[in-house]
């Protein structure tokens, strides 16, 4: 006989707590899951990493009026689904880079990276042999975390010597050709000495939007 209160097989009143208890089950299932898939859902968005010095970082004008900041409104209209991330430092050389990229990549997990950096170590004369060291490992590592590479040269001014000026700006064709990244030869190409900042080094706010658009040139075959 069966005691007060028992289930017998097959009897409603089984059968009701067992499905509450199957959907209780699954609906913890589910919300697990949604956990879960919260970190890899954030890495799903496009993200374009910009990673330069003061010239990407908007050295000297509000961050609103940067190009990497002008780029995110251009691709929201022209090619929604990607968010510019700038990890741009003002001073930072190809070796202070080289130590950063790594975290940076597993942070943002970038389609493309904007790789910018150079000026300080051409200006400051370092080796030419240690700055595409520094740049090399940084587009080896873009590439081996899967994402696409835009490389930004950039020319130092004439009161260097020819022979290092030569030298310094070979580095970024020959390190596109030989990890078959987009480049970009002259990331200010077009300013003129009236959209500088006073140290006539950095680019002033009216020289962003040209800036913005060099670069939007070289990324466009990049997009999805």
């Amino acid at each position: 006989m069966a005691q007060p209160g028992a289930c017998l097989p097959g009897s409603i009143a089984c059968t009701i707590p067992a499905m509450k208890n199957l959907k209780s089950a699954v609906l913890r299932t589910i919300l697990l899951a949604g956990m879960l898939w919260l970190p890899f859902a954030a890495y799903a968005a496009k993200n374009i990493l910009v990673f330069g010095d003061s010239l990407s970082a908007g050295y000297g004008i509000a961050a609103e009026q940067s190009w990497p900041h002008l780029l995110q409104q251009e691709l929201r209209a022209t090619h929604p689904g990607y968010d510019i991330v700038n990890a741009s430092i003002s001073g930072e050389t190809t070796a202070g880079g080289r130590q950063r990229i790594s975290q940076a990549l597993q942070q943002h997990r970038p389609v493309i990276v904007v790789v910018a950096l150079g000026t300080n170590d051409g200006l400051r004369g370092y080796r030419i042999a240690d700055i595409e060291a520094n740049l090399e490992d940084i587009v080896t590592k873009a590439r081996r975390a899967g994402a696409r590479v835009l490389l930004a040269g950039i020319k130092l001014p004439p009161n260097y010597s020819r022979p290092y000026v030569m030298e310094f700006e070979d580095v970024f064709s020959r390190l596109a050709k030989k990890h078959r990244a987009a480049l970009l030869p002259f990331l200010l190409d077009g300013l003129i000495p009236a959209q500088l900042l006073p140290d006539n080094l950095h680019p002033a706010a009216e020289a962003q939007p040209r800036i913005m658009r060099n670069v939007m040139e070289k990324l466009k075959p990049l997009l999805n």
